[in-house]
């Protein structure tokens, strides 16, 4: 009986929790576990532990867009403090070479050590041994914005380029919106005036570079080609000029050019037509003279032989490739005196003589698109001589170690 009186007192005192010590024990008990703070903790769908400090607050998860835009950026940013580590590595060390102060270095001092230190006569600029700044030369990616939970703001996210659609998208509205002034105006019937369109003569639509630069975006030629249509809709139209800050932003302006600039004035020959003659024409060994005749049919005389005096293709190419960039191909006549050098050599020459003696014959805008074109420019290169204990320029004889 005693023993079941004791089994009985045991259940009921683990029941209603009593220790040893009764309430107070309790309350120590407490007061010493106090320290020890809950978690709740649940696990996501890659069965990864997420801890949270409230469990009255939802847990937010995220998306496997955000993981992927969250990685994409953390690679990019590991990857562009790397270039730019190399950059300054590069730099320091281009500084010792020329016996500069690192710290005063500018990029003009880095290519001029560039120039003195690994001459190139290559034709290209773009191909010539450099180094600058990974910032400028490689193209940022864009900040895509996301919400809360990981859905894109941008509308057209999900065409994998809004940036250029958006543009796309701007230009039509812009064409829709002059459509209806249009409409309006022939409703009642007002003319259109010349004031109202523009004529952009003295700029040029962005190249292809500046256009992902701005979209921060990869676009492919065929994706160029199809902006400057849809946006040379806009420049065409009768109203275009209500749409000029819009057209502006993509054209480019060309740089004023001196108009009383070394530019020769034809004289006249006695059937009274317009020439002029271009001496000294030069390339590599090749030396001539050009002389460009107005008012003719496109006849081209070399030597007292039609162009067929080159056999190669491609030097027939050079010497033609002037005439149709400046549309003049069926305006004047050609008649050079060559000598020297090979049939490179003569073409580039030739090729020279005529773009310099067209700017008689074209006007202000024309000569600046030949000069971003390099057809002003002289190519100075010549063969690289042969070293003592090689080869030839740069190559070496075959090491035999028996």
């Amino acid at each position: 009986m005693a023993v079941l009186t004791l089994t009985r007192f045991i259940n009921v005192r683990n029941v209603t929790n009593f220790n040893n010590f009764g309430v107070v024990g309790n309350a120590l008990n407490i007061i010493q576990h106090s320290n020890v703070i809950s978690k709740s903790y649940s696990t996501d769908i890659n069965h990864e532990i997420i801890s949270s400090t409230s469990t009255n607050e939802p847990e937010k998860r995220m998306s496997k867009a955000m993981k992927l835009y969250f990685q994409r950026f953390v690679d990019y940013n590991k990857s562009m403090n790397e270039e730019i580590a190399k950059y300054n590595i590069g730099k320091r060390h281009l500084a010792n070479i020329m016996g500069k102060d690192v710290n005063n270095f500018t990029e003009r001092d880095i290519n001029d050590a560039i120039n003195y230190l690994f001459p190139s006569g290559l034709y290209n600029i773009g191909a010539r041994p450099m180094m600058q700044n990974p910032e400028k030369t490689i193209i940022k990616r864009k900040e895509a914005e996301f919400d809360e939970s990981g859905r894109p703001l941008h509308f057209l996210y999900y065409t994998t380029k809004p940036n250029y659609y958006e543009i796309l998208h701007n230009i039509m509205a812009s064409l829709n919106d002059l459509n209806k002034m249009e409409d309006e105006k022939r409703k009642l019937n007002l003319s259109f005036s010349t004031a109202e369109k523009l004529t952009l003569s003295d700029s040029i639509w962005i190249s292809k570079n500046k256009l992902e630069s701005l979209t921060h975006e990869d676009l492919s030629q065929t994706e160029y080609i199809y902006f400057i249509k849809s946006i040379s809709k806009l420049l065409v139209h009768p109203l275009s000029k209500y749409a000029e800050s819009f057209i502006m932003k993509y054209r480019t302006m060309l740089p004023n050019i001196d108009e009383t600039a070394n530019i020769p004035k034809p004289d006249y020959d006695s059937e009274k037509r317009p020439f002029v003659l271009v001496e000294r024409c030069a390339r590599k060994n090749a030396r001539g003279q050009v002389k460009v005749i107005g008012n003719g049919s496109g006849n081209i005389v070399i030597n007292g032989q039609d162009i067929t005096y080159f056999k190669d293709m491609q030097c027939r190419e050079q010497i033609i490739f002037p005439l149709i960039f400046t549309n003049m191909y069926d305006k004047v006549d050609i008649e050079a005196t060559i000598s020297g050098g090979g049939s490179t050599g003569q073409a580039g020459a030739i090729r020279w003589g005529i773009s310099y003696g067209l700017r008689s014959f074209v006007d202000i805008n024309m000569i600046e698109k030949m000069k971003l074109a390099g057809l002003l420019t002289n190519d100075w290169r010549r063969r690289e001589r042969k070293k003592w204990g090689q080869e030839g320029a740069r190559r070496k004889f075959t090491w035999k170690k028996r």
